[in-house]
This record gives C-alpha cells, structure tokens and sequence, in this order.
C-alpha cells in the first residue's frame, strides 16, 4: 500500500505561490490565456503531488472528485449562452437600452445611469457588454452635460458591477454558488442582504453629486443616432420585456434555474419569430454561434455579437480547470497545511468573514481575476465555515462581496484594461467614484458585527 505524506507548511507554500506567480506572471507580463496557465498549474501541482507519493491514477482520481462537484453547473453555463443569444434574437435587450435611454436628464442623470447599467448586467450577466455598450453612450452623454468622465465611469462600473452580481445568466455568481454548493437562488437572495443596502447608498451619494450639474445642457445626438440603429434593426413593443419577465418571475417563484432560463428562451424565441420575423433556422444557429448582426453602428455591434453555446465554453474551461485545481490543492492537503495557523485564531464570525474577504481581495489581486480567486477562496474556507455552523450561502456571498467586486478596480486585470479603453478612463481615476465595488464589503462586516443577516445551520438546508 502507497504512503502518503502530508505537505508541510514550506512545501505548500512553495507549490501554492508558484502557482500565483505563475498566474500572475502570465496574465500580467505575457498574456497567456488563462487557460492554459491552469493548466500549467495543474501539473506543477501534480510533480509537487508526486513527491508527496501520489500516483499519475491517484491524481487524476483527485481531479475528477474534484470536476465533479462542476458538472451541475455545466447545463447552467450552456443555458447561459442561449438565454443571451434568444433575447438578443427577440430584441429583448435592444428594448431595455431603447427605453432606458429616455430617462436619462441632467437632473437625476448618475442616478438613472446607475440603474440603467444595473438592469443591462442583470440582463446579459456580463459587466462587459453593459460597459462596452450603454457605459460608452453615457460617457458620451455625461462628456455633453460637462460631469466629470471619472465620476460617469466610476457610476458606470458600480451599476454595471451590482447587475453582474445579482444575475441569474452571470458566469461569476454561478462559479461562486458552484464553488460552494449552494443553490443559485438561495446564494442570489443571501445576496441582497447585503447588497441592496449598499446599492441604496450609491444611489443617494450619485443623486447628491448629480444635484450639482442638474441644470446644465444634454446633447441627445448620440442617444438619438444609436436609437435610430435600434429601430431601423429591431421592431420596438413592450413585447420585448416579457421574456426578461419570465425570467425573474419563475426566479422569484424559485423554480430551478434550468427550466427558468429554458421557458424564458423559449418565450424569446417566439418573439424573435413573430415580432421580429427572424428566420428559424437562424434563430437555432445564433442559440449555438451567438447572435451575429452588422448594423453600422459600432457602438450597437458592440452589444449585439454575443452569446451563443459557443461563447460560454471559455468561460466553461476555465471553471473545469480551476476546479480540477482546487481538488488537488484540497485532496492532497496543501490548504489546510498552508492555513491551519491562520484559521485557529479566527475564533468569532466577523474575523471569520474579514478573512475570507481578505483572502478573496488579494487572491483577486494576485490573479488578476474573479474565476481562480473565487474556486481557492471557496476551497480554504468551506470546512471554517462548516465548523462556526453557518450555511454554504454565508461562503458563497461573502466570496462574492470581495473577488467579484474588486477586479474592475485592478487595473491589470482583464477586466480593468477592458473597462478603460472602452470608456477612456484609466482605473485609478474611476475607481474613487465605484463606491459599490468597495463598500459592499464594509456595509457586510458593520451588518456582521450587529449580527444581521447571519444565516446559521438550523436543518440540513444549505
């Protein structure tokens, strides 16, 4: 029989941070996809794995059991895809940015553009289409009334941020509610907790800031120009919200998130075949391509080339391999021998949730992004939180509050770099302005420490 030996601290420590400055290194200097830097990382593991007497067959077992805990989400991941590509198909996000724009005056201006680009993310469940399409059309507008470009920007990835979060259809709240075994709902309304309060405080600070230029000028020339591209593409009804309705409506009946998304597609798909006379079979192909379109408004393009089966198995490799990741860290020790001092002094629950979110921030910090640092921060704090008898959904909501929200505020990260050059903002200039991104975090700790919204073990409930 193989004997196994248990990492030590050093051992750990050397395998776990060659796999940061790998990452990092990669990301940041020489732009490798992450992919197959985790792929990379998965077989320094393994060699450090195989020193510690772990057979080739015993590791891939380990990674199995570790993918494994994945393959729920995979038909989520799939469904993704198809959601964004039939309501694109039935125009039904065209409906929301159409409309939303005539909200938009200089009065209530930040505001109204914070919850503009919340309900876009909530829609597409990606911070990057909001920001590439409506962030970039209220920069424009903003730049007209004469606000300041940071405080646009910095309202701008605060709304685009709480959308992404909130959102049945995004990648992030899926891997963290995978990450954790929680259910997505339930980790969605742990959420709100938390994050509503944060939200309305954004709310009135933009609201006091906007005061200061309500009587200034608004161009509409790019609001009416990208308007006109909606129009002259898309046939425009109240019909197109029904499919968005669906949706959150079987949500909130917590009806599974499968049969949600699949209704809510099915509904759009009938749209896009009777309102707006799109042909089936093309319907069916942009449901596994992505919705493809030339308008000849970039600024349209931007939002309408998306989605699709296809678009989602990036995202998808990325979960399976960071998974495969985590089970070898996990199953071979080199977690628990990396934090078994730290987590013996986290004897009450705000230290608890403090160091989960400091774990997130600088896991986030270190890998430039949200997928690996939310797996590794969900690995080094399940069984913690097991033992201070909270639910799965305390995890879950606290990984989010801290990796999910920090990365538009790096400005290596992907998306940071992407957040810029599509609105001309450098991150440091609009981070100040995010106040969401890092107040979520501190609004959760204060709640914490009064013991609101402390979901604690009372059944077999998760």
């Amino acid at each position: 029989m193989t004997t196994h030996r248990v990492p030590s601290f050093w051992h750990a420590l050397i395998c776990f941070g060659g796999i940061l400055i790998m990452i990092v290194a990669g990301v940041v200097a020489f732009r490798i996809s992450i992919q197959v830097l985790l792929m990379l990382s998965i077989i320094w593991a393994m060699i450090h794995s195989y020193f510690l007497g772990y057979s080739f067959l015993e590791l891939k077992k380990i990674m199995s059991d570790g993918i494994s805990n994945a393959l729920g989400a995979v038909y989520i991941f799939i469904l993704i895809g198809v959601v964004v590509a039939s309501f694109l198909e039935s125009g039904t996000i065209t409906t929301l940015v159409y409309y939303g724009l005539d909200l938009v005056h200089p009065a209530v201006f930040l505001p109204v553009g914070m919850i503009l680009c919340s309900f876009m993310s909530v829609c597409v469940g990606t911070m990057v289409g909001t920001v590439a399409t409506v962030g970039v059309i209220l920069i424009g507008i903003g730049a007209a009334m004469g606000v300041p470009l940071p405080i646009v920007a910095g309202m701008v990835i605060a709304g685009a941020s709480f959308g992404d979060k909130m959102s049945p259809v995004s990648d992030t709240t899926n891997m963290a509610a995978l990450s954790t075994g929680t259910d997505l709902y339930t980790h969605i309304k742990a959420m709100l907790y938390t994050t509503v309060p944060t939200y309305i405080i954004c709310l009135i600070i933009f609201s006091i800031i906007g005061l200061e230029y309500a009587d200034q000028s608004l161009s509409t020339d790019g609001i009416m120009a990208f308007k006109a591209a909606i129009e002259a593409n898309f046939v425009m009804s109240l019909l197109g919200f029904v499919p968005l309705i669906v949706l959150f409506g079987m949500s909130f009946k917590r009806i599974p998130a499968e049969p949600s998304m699949i209704t809510a597609s099915a509904v759009a798909v009938l749209i896009a075949l009777f309102q707006q006379d799109h042909d089936f079979v093309s319907i069916l192909n942009s449901l596994q391509n992505g919705y493809s379109a030339e308008t000849g408004n970039a600024d349209l393009d931007r939002l309408l080339n998306r989605g699709g089966i296809l678009g989602m198995m990036g995202t998808l490799t990325i979960a399976l391999f960071a998974m495969a990741l985590g089970g070898i860290l996990d199953g071979i020790g080199y977690i628990k021998a990396m934090l078994e001092g730290t987590l013996s002094h986290l004897k009450n629950i705000v230290r608890l949730l403090a160091a989960t979110m400091i774990t997130g921030i600088i896991a986030s910090i270190a890998t430039g992004q949200s997928y690996i640092s939310i797996v590794l921060t969900a690995q080094l704090f399940n069984k913690k939180y097991e033992e201070f008898g909270l639910r799965r959904r305390m995890l879950s909501r606290t990984i989010e509050e801290s990796t999910t929200l920090i990365t538009p505020l790096m400005p290596w990260s992907l998306g940071g770099a992407f957040y810029s050059g599509a609105m001309g903002v450098s991150v440091f200039d609009y981070a100040p302005w995010a106040f969401l991104n890092y107040l979520n975090f501190i609004v959760a700790l204060v709640m914490a420490m009064f013991g609101i919204a402390i979901f604690r073990k009372k059944t077999s409930e998760s």
